[in-house]
């Protein structure tokens, strides 16, 4: 712990006070969260770090008052030696946050996707998958880098590999306790490297991602447990993450009340069983006449056991305590053959006990409901809930993110402009607050969704939001004299610092998913300006792309389809038609990330739209009211039409080279 004595061991602290101010950083040496930070009257910083303990037993390091007493004491000592300090902190700040200017005008490639595999490899725990020991994280953009190397280079055998490792994580993910399967979705991380016992947080920003991420793993397998599991996702975050309006909350959290009368909240109590518990609520046999009961099946298929499950080491502060942690460590198949049961009766067993046991824990006092809507966050799920209902085939989905599409436009996009975020009011009224402005990340994340949603529907509207957020986001974040794009709009007194993100963790960064969405739009709507764009913040991050690509795994899927020819689909039939719905589904039940979906229809509106970005699609007309053509070109190369959804995947599935 660094205690301020002097202007040097500020600065010594500084060096150590990561650019992401207030998102986990540290001037004490250690980074996470929570965060707290010391500001001066003139909210410059002077010290920060992640957890201080309420005394000095542990391990030595210094408690939250002793922190306080030594900070006032060195504050009435000496204050405008103190502000000096934190003045100097600053500046070193500001110097160290600036990206160097892009040098040449290589682009990162091969050096840099063989780097990003190779560190992915040596961080990969083996035994059950993850990018790390413990605690272990999801970091779907890990999984997304992976899954798009593989798509695109299925014949190599790091891609193989790749797929394998992505494959092995999300399984074993599934099967663990960070997943919850009374009540569906997934907790923030796990403390340990089994995936069992989480951190019971549920984030709406890990939803959305993992909906991606089993969506990949359900193309490039066709497992259909893979589906399954982005069911489950959605189902919880339809159930418990939404606003009436349309919007999505943010986060349950981890601590709960054990009973209605209890004084202390606990980690875990709404998630976790006894086996008393259990015992009691699943008494009744597992099928009429059979001898063992729904209890024993369910207690030998998630490990619940008599004392609980929980590791003590796990459990520091014995708030799990004779609790288990539900975690399949078998298969149903083989639960079913220890109890005599076919699979399929296994499965109806299963699904039984979970329904019981999910009516009982809706009688616990449930946790902390974060009803804030933020829109980067939503950008997020309603595309994620869009993809998902064009994979699956399932209108519910699509409908959903419809609602939150308009959500946004209604609630969030004034004059031009996104908002940040929004609260859940009285009697369910949307409530602005204080109206602060968007971040980048709230109007790349909302681009995202907007374009996932006008390639669910082809519904232009969202194509022209997607464009308009777009070059809006460039005229307020893009860095005029340099390349990339800030966190933060200029103009704002109150933010000490514009600095752009450099890392993709638990939210791929601003730069990352803003470069994917400019190298997805600029063959769409034939902007070449936004291929330019793209080009310039892969050429500012060139070496963390190549030296640390682990760093930027998201960034790396982005300029894997850059460094790719797309495939353009067009679609030529009568908007909302029963054979376009078909196409559209055909397109994406197949692995392309370098597609562009584009719809060409009699309607003024979107095949205007599109005809004037495309005057070369003017040929391409809709063959009858029923009827919708599909064509596929490569290189500018178009083949004859299809007017099946079976015979375009076939086309589809031919390989690129071809």
């Amino acid at each position: 712990m660094h205690r301020f004595t002097g202007a040097e061991e500020q600065r010594m602290a500084a060096r150590k006070f990561d650019s992401g101010l207030g998102q986990g950083i540290s001037m004490s040496g250690s980074g996470g969260w929570p965060m707290s930070v010391w500001l001066t009257p003139e909210l410059t910083p002077v010290f920060g770090g992640t957890y201080f303990p309420p005394s000095d037993r542990y391990f030595g390091q210094p408690s939250f008052p002793q922190i306080l007493v030594s900070l006032a004491s060195q504050w009435q000592e000496n204050e405008e030696k103190f502000k000096e300090s934190g003045s100097k902190i600053l500046e070193v700040l500001d110097r160290t946050s600036r990206l160097s200017a892009p040098r040449g005008s290589d682009l990162p490639a091969d050096e840099a996707f063989a780097r990003c595999l190779t560190q992915l490899s040596r961080s990969y725990e083996p035994e059950y998958g993850g990018f790390s020991e413990s605690p272990k994280f999801p970091q779907p953009a890990n999984l997304t880098f992976l899954f798009t190397y593989n798509a695109l280079f299925p014949q190599l055998d790091d891609a193989k590999h790749g797929l394998k490792m992505s494959l092995h994580t999300l399984d074993k993910m599934d099967q663990g306790g960070i997943h919850d399967h009374v009540a569906q979705g997934f907790a923030r991380y796990s403390t340990d490297k089994q995936w069992h016992v989480p951190h019971f947080e549920k984030m709406l920003y890990d939803q959305a991602q993992l909906v991606h991420a089993y969506l990949d793993a359900f193309l490039a397998t066709g497992r259909p447990r893979y589906a399954e599991v982005v069911r489950d996702i959605l189902t919880y975050v339809m159930r418990d993450l939404s606003h009436p309006s349309g919007g999505f909350y943010s986060a349950e959290d981890a601590d709960s009340l054990p009973e209605p009368n209890s004084e202390h909240k606990r980690e875990g109590a709404f998630c976790v069983w006894s086996h008393e518990e259990v015992t009691q609520l699943l008494s009744g046999p597992v099928t009429p006449g059979h001898k063992s009961t729904l209890a024993e099946v369910f207690c030998h298929h998630y490990s619940v056991a008599d004392g609980g499950n929980v590791n003590p080491y796990q459990d520091p502060h014995d708030e799990l305590k004779n609790q288990n942690v539900l975690i399949e460590h078998g298969t149903v198949e083989e639960t079913g053959r220890e109890f005599g049961l076919s699979l399929e009766q296994c499965e109806a067993a299963l699904e039984r006990a979970r329904v019981i046991l999910f009516e009982a824990r809706r009688q616990r006092p449930r946790p902390h409901l974060d009803d804030k809507m933020v829109t980067a966050w939503n950008g997020m799920m309603l595309g994620a809930m869009a993809r998902a209902g064009a994979v699956l085939g399932e209108v519910k989905y699509t409908q959903r993110a419809l609602e939150a599409a308009n959500f946004i436009k209604t609630n969030m996009y004034q004059d031009g402009k996104l908002l940040r975020a929004a609260y859940s009011g009285p009697e369910n009224q949307v409530s602005l607050g204080s109206c602060i402005a968007g971040f980048v990340d709230d109007y790349a994340w909302m681009v995202r969704g907007f374009l996932n949603m006008y390639e669910t529907t082809l519904d232009c509207e969202w194509l022209v939001l997607a464009e308009q957020l777009q070059d809006k986001q460039d005229e307020l974040f893009w860095d005029k004299k340099g390349a990339g794009y800030f966190m933060t709009q200029s103009g704002d007194d109150s933010i000490l610092l514009r600095i752009k993100e450099d890392q993709d963790g638990a939210e791929p960064s601003g730069n990352s998913v803003s470069v994917g969405n400019l190298v997805r739009l600029a063959p769409l709507l034939a902007r070449p300006d936004f291929t330019e764009k793209a080009e310039s913040i892969f050429r500012l991050f060139y070496e963390r792309l190549c030296k640390i690509p682990i760093a930027l795994p998201e960034m790396n899927a982005a300029l894997l389809l850059y460094h790719q020819p797309p495939t353009q689909i067009i679609l030529a039939g009568k908007k909302d038609s029963d054979s376009l719905r078909q196409m559209i589904q055909a397109v994406h039940r197949e692995t392309l990330p370098c597609r562009v979906l584009m719809l060409v229809t009699d309607s003024q509106d979107c095949g205007a739209f599109i005809r004037e970005r495309h005057p070369s699609l003017a040929k391409y007309r809709p063959k009858g009211e029923e009827d919708t053509l599909a064509y596929v070109c490569r290189d500018f190369s178009c083949q004859l039409p299809v007017n099946t959804p079976d015979l375009l995947k076939e086309r589809l599935k031919i390989p690129m080279s071809q």
